[in-house]
C-alpha cells in the first residue's frame, strides 16, 4: 500500500516541482546560500561559539529538527537512493540539497514569523500556521489538509523508518555474532520496540522543552560522530575516490553506464536522488519548520539561517 502511494506522490511532476521551488527561491534571494556562506555560518555556529546562552533557544530548535535527519536520513536515505537509482542519484541529492537550502530557509522563516502561542503559552507553528495566518481564510482548508498529511508523513518517515533501521541493525549484529538465531528475531524485535517506546515516551512526555534539552546534547554528538566515521571510510578507501566521483557524475546523466541498464532512465535516477535527498534534509516537506517555530527568538530570518545550516 505504501509503495503504491509512493508511486503516486513521487510521480513525474514531484521532483521537478521541488527543484523548481528551490530554484525560484534561490534566484529571488540571489543564491544567498552560496553567495553569503560566511554570513549564515556566523549567524548560526559563529553566534553559538561566541555566546551560546543568548542563542540557546534557536540551537535547541535546530537540534530537534536535525534529530530526524542525522542518522537514518543520511545513511538509509543515501543507501536506498544508490540501490534504486544508481550512483548518479547522489548527484541529484546534492542538487536538491543546494536548492533545498533556500526552501528550508523560507519554511523556517515563515514558521517563526507566523507562529502562535497555545493555551499553555508555548509557541506553535509550521506550514499549517503560516498557510492559515499568511494566506487568509480561504486557504484554511489547505492548512487542515497539511496537518493531516503531515501527521501521516512523520509516522512513516520519522517513526517507522527509524525503528525499522534500529531493529534491523541490532538483529544483524546479534545474528552475525551468533547471539540469537532467526527463530528468536520476532521476540528480540518486540523487546527492542518496547525499550525504544519507553525511552521516547520519557522524552516526549516532558513536552517541547525536554525534547529540546535532550536533542541539544544528543544531536551534536551524533553529527560529529557521523562526520568523523564518514571521513574515516573515505580515508580508508582514498584510492577509490576518483572513480566514485566519476560514477556519480556520469551516472547522473547516463545511468546505464554504471548500472548495466538496471536503472531505466536519467529521470528515474533524478527522481530517486531528489526524493531521498528530501528524506535526508526535509527541505520542502515542512515538518522541520514545526520544531524551529518553537525557538525562543524574535528574529525569523536568523532562525531561517539555521535551516540553511541544517541542510
Amino acid at each position: 500500500m505504501i509503495g503504491e502511494i509512493h508511486d503516486i506522490v513521487w510521480g513525474p511532476w514531484t521532483p521537478v516541482l521541488f527543484l523548481m521551488v528551490g530554484t525560484v527561491y534561490s534566484v529571488r534571494i540571489r543564491f544567498f546560500q552560496i553567495r553569503k556562506i560566511p554570513d549564515w555560518w556566523n549567524a548560526t555556529i559563529g553566534n553559538l561559539l561566541h555566546d551560546r546562552s543568548e542563542h540557546r533557544g534557536s540551537f535547541r530548535s535546530a537540534c530537534t529538527a536535525l534529530a530526524a535527519t542525522v542518522g537514518t536520513g543520511n545513511i538509509v536515505g543515501v543507501a536506498t537512493a544508490v540501490c534504486a537509482g544508481g550512483p548518479g542519484a547522489l548527484f541529484w541529492m546534492w542538487v536538491s540539497a543546494l536548492l533545498g537550502m533556500c526552501t528550508k530557509f523560507s519554511e523556517v522563516t515563515l514558521a517563526v514569523h507566523y507562529r502562535e502561542k497555545n493555551a499553555e503559552g508555548d509557541y506553535v507553528g509550521g506550514p499549517m500556521y503560516y498557510i492559515k495566518n499568511g494566506l487568509g481564510k480561504k486557504w484554511y482548508w489547505m492548512a487542515s489538509v497539511y496537518a493531516i498529511l503531515g501527521s501521516l508523513t512523520v509516522l512513516g518517515t520519522g517513526n517507522a523508518t527509524q525503528v525499522n533501521t534500529i531493529t534491523t541493525s541490532i538483529d544483524s549484529a546479534l545474528i552475525s555474532y551468533n547471539v540469537i538465531d532467526d527463530a528468536q528475531i520476532s521476540m528480540v524485535n518486540l523487546v527492542i520496540g518496547i525499550v525504544i517506546a519507553a525511552l521516547v515516551a520519557v522524552v516526549l512526555l516532558g513536552g517541547v522543552k525536554r525534547i529540546g534539552t535532550v536533542t541539544e546534547k544528543l544531536v551534536p554528538f551524533m553529527a560529529v560522530f557521523y562526520i568523523i566515521l564518514a571521513i574515516g571510510v573515505v580515508v580508508l578507501n582514498a584510492d577509490k575516490v576518483p572513480h566514485v566521483f566519476e560514477m556519480v557524475f556520469v551516472g547522473a546523466f547516463n545511468p546505464s553506464a554504471f548500472t548495466g541498464g538496471v536503472v531505466g532512465s536519467m529521470f528515474m535516477t533524478m527522481r530517486r536522488g531528489v526524493s531521498r535527498g528530501i528524506f535526508s534534509n526535509e527541505a520542502g516537506i515542512g515538518t522541520g519548520s514545526i520544531a524551529h517555530a518553537c525557538a525562543d527568538t524574535d528574529e525569523p530570518v536568523k532562525q531561517g539561517m539555521f535551516g540553511i545550516f541544517e541542510v
